[in-house]
């Protein structure tokens, strides 16, 4: 954590419009949130810490979908070459891609895992932040 967040420097809010605050050092964007939920890592963050959240992995047929901002299919996680753990409802996850190094979209579970697995249909991860989108440009907040 004190890596991520050195005491040294300045913390940042940027308060954007529709409700999205950025918490920033440096001008590099670490932290979002949307309204009053909580602070989740940008993409950027997370591919310098994949730890940070936990991961579910979807088949290749998924990624033109969350490259568009699609939310997560329930098939898109049980099919061949996903890999789906156990978590609960609610929790919010890396969304990585079959035969790609990096996550491509952070999400929050619709359903537990084993909801998802029993139902096999409607949305299982409802996507927050995706590859390519308006906070991924945002490469750099500007002084």
């Amino acid at each position: 954590m004190a890596e991520i967040l050195p005491k040294k420097e300045s913390l940042v809010v940027v308060k954007c419009h529709e409700h999205i605050e950025i918490l920033s050092i440096n001008q590099e964007i670490l932290f979002f949130r949307q309204r009053e939920g909580d602070y989740l890592p940008s993409l950027r963050l997370l591919h310098k810490y994949p730890l940070i959240l936990p991961q579910q992995q979807v088949d290749k047929g998924a990624i033109k979908f969350l490259l568009s901002g699609a939310n997560v299919m329930c098939r898109g996680l049980t099919s061949p070459g996903a890999k789906l753990a156990d978590l609960p409802k609610g929790t919010v996850v890396a969304i990585t891609a079959e035969g790609k190094q990096h996550a491509v979209a952070i999400g929050k579970m619709t359903m537990s895992s084993e909801e998802i697995r029993e139902t096999n249909k409607g949305i299982g991860i409802e996507v927050i932040h995706f590859l390519n989108d308006g906070l991924w440009q945002m490469k750099q907040l500007e002084k």
